[in-house]
């Protein structure tokens, strides 16, 4: 997150804990259509599940004449661990080591079952196989579906008075208790299913009210706005939350087109209402300001007033890095930045620039101690160029050995066939650059002037 003057205004102890992903995605190719969908507590689409959303479109890094190559000339970044579509150098992608590992997952308790039936028949009489037994009905539990679990549990019970039937061991009394503890943790394992499947569909519910809240919060811009093509795509860092302190926001006014991309200070419910707020104030302020500053001023208003009434945005929860946009009908673009990562600007030719203001003003929600809301600038936005709006979660993902990806280096001698195509790529290449572990939430914004036909 960006401070004061452009410095890095950091939103607390860096998260050293390895966490999940899970997005929520609102990205359209430019042409209307829906790039992929909501991804979340369970990535495979099933409860449970940790694989890739069936609603997810895989974006392989282009090829020479495809949206996303780099221009003759044009910046190429040092190789990624990894090729492009996610191999590893070895030649075996993630995915595809992890479908085997989960397919032996699933498969253990028939193995442990199989196991212990060979132990039995071919191990001294004093041995016994009922821990592997027991283990198999256990493990079936929170794997299979109830009548799966049942039937693992009867076969891990048959099994073992089968095999003292046959070699005449049934009326022992240490093979008679062997038997009773195995049928125990058999009717343990139904239990323990029951609990877990109706665990799963808890979550599963509360994964739809998060969707039904990140659609009532950030509702998806449309995807053409006023000569306009439009994407926004919001990236969550844990897996199971679907909104957290980042934001986006785009509406049509009498001036043009107005958006705005933040960042709440903080985590949790404090930094959801903070989002409400802001984005709340945002939309009523573009119906009634003629100018960015104006809106600005509003945004401020709203903060300090939500903090005097309810006390719901603590002192540490209480600043908002910003950056409004306002894209004119003229082709321009007039930014404030509040202490947020400069937005980018994509020209069709592959030239980058970043969209530095010259006098960056505090975050929303700081204004009391500086000089005013900060004062827009304006630059050119030609036809066919995009603009980027971005949060720190972009800017500030590392790789394994800390170098954090910088998307102006990364973009620059690069075109896109739109802001969809933009997003895919930019996101595709942070999940290899972070390896999937990002630690940050990540709201993307990208817009893109029609070409004059």
């Amino acid at each position: 997150m960006s401070g004061p003057g452009g410095a890095p205004v950091r939103k607390g102890p860096e998260r050293s804990e390895k966490l999940h992903r899970g997005s929520y995605d609102s990205s359209y190719d430019g042409t209307g259509a829906r790039i992929s969908g909501a991804q979340g507590l369970y990535g495979d689409g099933r409860p449970g599940g940790r694989g890739r959303s069936p609603g997810r479109v895989r974006h392989p890094e282009p090829d020479h004449d495809r949206p996303g190559d780099r221009l003759p000339g044009g910046h190429v970044p040092g190789p990624e661990a990894g090729t492009a579509d996610g191999a590893s150098p070895g030649g075996r992608t993630p995915s595809r080591r992890f479908s085997l590992a989960q397919g032996f997952v699933r498969a253990l308790p028939v193995l442990l079952i199989v196991a212990g039936i060979f132990y039995d028949f071919f191990s001294p009489p004093a041995n016994t196989a009922g821990p592997l037994f027991t283990a198999a009905a256990l493990v079936a539990a929170p794997l299979y579906s109830l009548r799966g679990t049942v039937l693992t549990g009867t076969a891990a019970v048959g099994s073992v008075v089968g095999i003292h039937f046959v070699i005449g061991r049934l009326q022992q009394t240490e093979e008679i208790t062997e038997a009773v503890t195995v049928f125990t943790a058999a009717v343990l394992s139904v239990l323990i299913n029951v609990l877990v499947r109706r665990n799963i569909a808890r979550l599963a519910s509360a994964r739809e009210i998060a969707g039904a809240a990140q659609r009532a919060v950030l509702p998806e811009p449309a995807a053409r706005i006023d000569g306009l093509d439009i994407a926004a795509r919001y990236e969550a860092a844990q897996a199971d939350a679907f909104i957290g302190g980042d934001l986006y926001a785009v509406q049509e006014c009498a001036q043009g087109v107005r958006l705005l991309v933040g960042d709440v200070r903080g985590k949790g419910m404090g930094a959801v209402a903070a989002v409400a707020v802001v984005v709340g104030a945002f939309r009523e302020a573009v119906e009634h300001e003629s100018r960015p500053e104006a809106v600005t001023r509003r945004l401020e208003r709203a903060l300090m007033r939500e903090r005097t009434l309810r006390g719901g945005l603590e002192e540490a929860e209480g600043f908002v890095t910003a950056v409004i946009a306002e894209i004119a009908h003229c082709g321009v673009v007039r930014i404030v930045n509040r202490g947020h990562p400069a937005p980018l600007l994509l020209l069709p030719d592959g030239t980058l620039r970043t969209l530095e203001t010259r006098e960056p003003a505090l975050p929303l929600g700081l204004g009391e101690l500086g000089d005013g809301p900060g004062r827009a600038e304006e630059w050119d936005f030609p036809p066919g160029a995009m603009l980027l709006l971005y949060t720190d979660g972009l800017s500030e993902a590392r790789d394994e050995h800390g170098e954090f990806y910088d998307p102006a280096v990364r973009l620059a001698g690069r075109v896109f066939a739109g802001p969809g195509a933009l997003l895919a790529t930019v996101t595709a290449e942070v999940a290899r650059h972070t390896g999937g572990q990002a630690v940050d939430d990540m709201a993307l914004l990208a817009v893109r002037r029609r070409a004059v036909p």
